[in-house]
């Protein structure tokens, strides 16, 4: 058995790779993988298959002769993930992916420090440049959905030294985010008059529902996503209905609220002067890459998607639908009805199961009923993100063992005959231990370490997507290439990315500063540590890598990015004929039809 699966890795290899081939179309690379992927045998009985499922796939070895950066484009390009996700799942991905704790519960410190107009511009700011990060995605996840998605683009676009150093951000933040999470659910169940002894059982209780998931791999990761998300979104659409008849007066209470809050006493900023106003701001920047952490995860799922050229450029067009929908219009509504000045918000009193802004809004206006629903729906969140969080570095953390980031000792590239990278599931529902600190008296203080910890990660990880896409578009030209063969090309283009890491870049200089010295006290080692930890590591894992690999470049140079491994379609001919017949089909249709598909 192990030898004809080397056959046809060896095959599919050459599908990939062999730009010259005679069949070129995608269909000749998903016959050879559906070849390739493994079936229980029908004379062997359930448990036998069972068993056996758990055993690893075996693959051709890499040609040692090669150089580092060939070899780690050639294996993630033939990772035996399984594309068991369809249209439908990577829908639900985008729609809900990055609905989590924080929003129902990281946008009252948001709220309490900024004040409701610091709070709309901070997010708003924020979203304009998450936007081209995730259509620059878009636009490599569909050219190259590898194993790795943008950690290993860096690897392949940037240089080897920048890839490393993100790789290793992005599987700290995720593996952060999983206890974070579960941090968050022992709060929301306090509301319920849970003993403080039983937290931990509920902890346990969540994590054992998260191994069950991806126990039944990526189909099970994507099955559970749609039902999650689609708890969300109508809790997310049923909270602006209600926001809207509270604020126009038709809550129980018969008060018109109005713009009550942002007006004196309360007022819509936080701060004395422009100064310190602009420094609250600025703190909400790093709160918003916390909420929207995840809209990557489109990209990550394109590798184990069967049709990626459908679903993920739609997918990534939905980022901005999303958060205009989501976020600005909730966040909108919870400032009208919320002041910043409430002791129940993270960061004025205390952390507790009411610490939601969406709850305190529903309780300042006489919704009782509806409160505990909500907190529900906060659990379910948990459940939501700390599942992407698993699903999303565990494929980091094969890919970084298959680029030789990881020692091959710990055998984190173990992936089953049902495409279920073992080792590192282990690995990550390992750190859920962390989330037993729930039971510690010092749980507020945990949340908001580990809530500005991966609020910076995400910076650093969507400077690299973008950073990726510019090194991608400048290979291109370099070698004689245009975006003429691209099956997707992202509408904010190259400037759109120029301008992502050009805004990300600022945040993180403004952040320092905003870290040293905070708005509302003197310079404290704690709290500048605490909000900026991760960026001195980021900066000692890249300058650690290139003193180990004695590699003093900062980029690769262009001519010699290796933009064919992996590449979906291997006959650029074919490619563009059917791209100009698209076009063509598309001019055909009504205005008002392009332009959903241009946005939609």
């Amino acid at each position: 058995m192990t030898s004809s699966i080397i056959e046809k890795a060896t095959e599919l290899e050459a599908g990939i790779t062999n730009v010259s081939s005679s069949e070129s179309s995608e269909n000749k690379i998903e016959r050879v993988k559906s070849q390739l992927e493994w079936k229980p045998s029908e004379d062997k009985t359930y448990m036998q298959n069972f068993l056996e499922s758990f055993k690893r796939v075996e693959l051709e070895e890499i040609d040692p002769t090669l150089s580092v950066a060939e070899k780690i484009a050639i294996k993630t390009a033939r990772t035996p993930l399984k594309k068991k996700l369809k249209n439908r799942h990577l829908q639900m991905i985008a729609i809900g992916g990055a609905i989590g704790t924080g929003l129902f519960v990281g946008a009252g410190s948001s709220l309490s420090t900024a004040g409701p107009a610091g709070v709309l511009i901070g997010y708003l700011i924020s979203a304009t440049f998450i936007i081209c990060v995730v259509l620059g995605l878009g636009e490599l996840a569909v050219e190259f959905p590898v194993s790795g998605s943008f950690t290993t683009y860096a690897n392949r676009f940037v240089d080897e030294s920048f890839g490393f150093a993100a790789n290793w951000n992005y599987v700290f933040g995720c593996s952060i985010s999983l206890p974070l999470e579960l941090v968050s659910a022992s709060i929301t169940v306090d509301y319920w008059g849970t003993p403080k002894k039983y937290r931990d059982a509920f902890v346990a209780l969540f994590l054992l529902v998260l191994i069950v998931i991806n126990l039944f791999g990526v189909k099970g990761y994507g099955e559970a996503e749609i039902v999650f998300s689609a708890v969300k979104v109508v809790t997310i659409i049923g909270f602006i209905i209600l926001g809207i008849i509270l604020v126009c007066g038709g809550g129980p209470d018969g008060k018109y609220v109005g713009g009550t809050m942002w007006k004196s006493p309360y007022g819509a900023f936080v701060g004395k002067n422009g100064a310190q106003r602009f420094k609250t701001i600025v703190s909400v920047f790093i709160s918003a890459a916390f909420a929207y952490a995840g809209v990557e995860m489109t990209g990550m799922a394109a590798a184990e998607t069967k049709n990626p050229r459908k679903s993920v450029p739609s997918a990534a067009k939905q980022v901005f639908w999303r958060i205009l929908l989501f976020y600005i219009i909730s966040l909108t509504l919870v400032g009208l009805l919320v002041s910043h000045k409430d002791p129940r918000l993270i960061g004025n009193s205390y952390v507790d199961a009411a610490s939601s802004p969406f709850v305190i809004a529903m309780e300042n206006h006489g919704i009782k009923g509806l409160t505990s629903l909500f907190n529900v729906v906060i659990c379910i969140s948990v459940l939501s993100v700390g599942n992407s969080s698993i699903y999303g570095a565990s494929r980091i953390m094969v890919s970084m063992c298959e680029s030789g980031h990881i020692p091959k000792w710990t055998k984190l590239d173990y992936i089953d005959k049902k495409g279920r990278p073992l080792m590192a599931l282990l690995v990550l529902l390992g750190f859920g231990i962390f989330s037993f600190i729930a039971a510690s008296n010092k749980q507020d203080e945990v949340f908001t370490w580990l809530l500005s910890l991966t609020g910076l990660s995400a910076m650093f990880t969507w400077f690299g997507i973008s950073l990726s896409h510019i090194r991608f578009r400048h290979a291109l030209k370099a070698q004689g290439r245009d975006t003429d063969e691209l099956w997707f090309s992202a509408p904010t283009g190259l400037w759109g990315s120029y301008y992502s890491c050009g805004m990300i870049a600022l945040i993180v200089v403004l952040d320092f500063w905003t870290s040293l010295w905070p708005y509302d006290s003197s310079p404290n080692a704690e709290y500048f540590f605490e909000d900026y930890l991760s960026a001195p590591v980021f900066i000692l894992m890249y300058l650690g890598h290139k003193i180990y690999r004695r590699n003093w470049k900062i980029f690769i140079p262009s001519k010699e990015v290796d933009i064919i491994t992996g590449r979906r379609v291997t006959d650029i001919d074919v490619l563009r004929a059917e791209i100009a017949e698209e076009r063509a089909y598309m001019a055909t249709k009504p205005f008002y039809y392009r332009t959903y598909k241009f946005f939609c």
